[in-house]
């Protein structure tokens, strides 16, 4: 080969090599982008743990979820909430979401140290479950609930492997079943046979869990939050009805009923309240034919008979007996105690009392 063609040979490798070294370049300034663009994304999800082999999980959200600014539109359907979380939190990735209510038990009861503890149960086909630690920045600190099932994880499709199985997860936010914040202020949902919610067509709508969502992030007392609610219209996704049962670090607590067109509340004069699936206000006590006041009765003679008091393995064993049966088929999804007080947080998965997962919650009283 002459010098010329030593040359040309030479030549042609250096292009080659600046070439391949462009495509590096590029492909890593695009990883980089998606990685910037995905962060707090990538860090939610990889937070994710597995706590319980029937399918529950805990996850720490990481970055805005964009609540003050649903708040500013709300939703009139599920519809609604599902364009929103799909255009700012999973970039355009559909979801179907099917919030509705359980047969659920929840009671609030002092232990005999004066704390107060939350129990709920919830109550419902095969849910997959997640607890969701969220910080947002206009707001507070809490843990939370959620049926993944809502969002279309079910026994067969369980956000484990790869990103893409989890990515769904970061619509968790918007979907809170029950809940505790750092203030000590807790919140449930219960479906009940029948609600009926005034509307203000001046007010903002919001449905369940969003509402759920609203007292977690902004209220730091019981009556912090029945104001806040006052101030939405409500709607319940599916036509499934549901009321709310709160409580607070001081030991107050209310339920909180659509009934006859008004938000009515429920308060009691002992130092416990219970609530299940049936409409309490004015002792009306209108249920769905099930096993609400057998389990409102079951729940209210276990405090009385411990002298208005519960132990936290008194409240976890109490939840497990009340589970609902259906037929053969334990309904029991999950159960939780949460410690208004000292932020504690008791957890466990389809009656499974042997594995109670103990998180904590930095509590902020002041």
């Amino acid at each position: 080969m002459d010098n010329t063609g030593r040359k040309t040979h030479g030549k042609s490798k250096k292009i080659i090599s600046r070439f391949l070294i462009c495509i590096v370049v590029v492909l890593l300034v695009i990883v980089v982008g998606v990685i910037s663009l995905f962060w707090n994304e990538l860090r939610t999800i990889s937070s994710m743990t597995k706590i319980d082999d029937y399918g529950a999980y805990q996850m720490t959200y990481y970055g805005d979820y964009g609540f003050d600014e649903f708040l500013e539109v709300g939703a009139q359907s599920d519809a609604d909430i599902e364009k929103f979380v799909v255009r700012k939190l999973l970039k355009g990735i559909p979801i179907d979401l099917g919030v509705t209510g359980g047969g659920c038990t929840c009671f609030v009861v002092k232990n005999e140290q004066d704390e107060i503890l939350y129990g709920r149960n919830f109550d419902y086909s095969y849910s997959p479950t997640l607890q969701v630690f969220t910080e947002p920045k206009n707001g507070y600190a809490s843990v939370s609930t959620v049926n993944l099932s809502f969002i279309g994880y079910s026994e067969g499709n369980l956000p484990e492997g790869s990103v893409f199985n989890k990515f769904l997860t970061l619509a968790a936010p918007y979907l809170p079943c029950d809940g505790m914040n750092e203030k000590g202020v807790a919140i449930a949902s219960l479906s009940v046979p029948k609600a009926e919610a005034p509307y203000d067509s001046h007010k903002i709508t919001l449905n369940i869990s969003t509402a759920t969502r609203l007292v977690l992030d902004k209220a730091a007392t019981v009556d912090e939050a029945v104001e806040l609610l006052q101030k939405y219209n409500i709607y319940f996704s599916y036509d499934i009805a549901a009321h709310y049962l709160i409580a607070d670090a001081s030991g107050k607590s209310v339920l909180v009923e659509y009934y006859d067109n008004e938000l009515q509340i429920v308060e009691t004069d002992s130092n416990y309240q219970i609530a299940s699936n049936f409409i309490a206000y004015d002792g009306v006590n209108i249920g769905g034919g099930g096993t609400e006041f057998q389990r409102y009765d079951t729940v209210e003679k276990e405090i009385l008979d411990n002298n208005n008091a519960l132990n936290g393995e008194e409240a976890v064993s109490l939840l497990a007996e009340v589970g609902v049966w259906d037929g053969d088929i334990d309904k029991l999804q999950w159960s939780v105690v949460y410690n208004l007080t000292k932020g504690e947080v008791h957890f466990f998965s389809h009656r499974n009392t042997d594995n109670v997962i103990i998180s904590k919650l930095k509590m902020n009283h002041n």
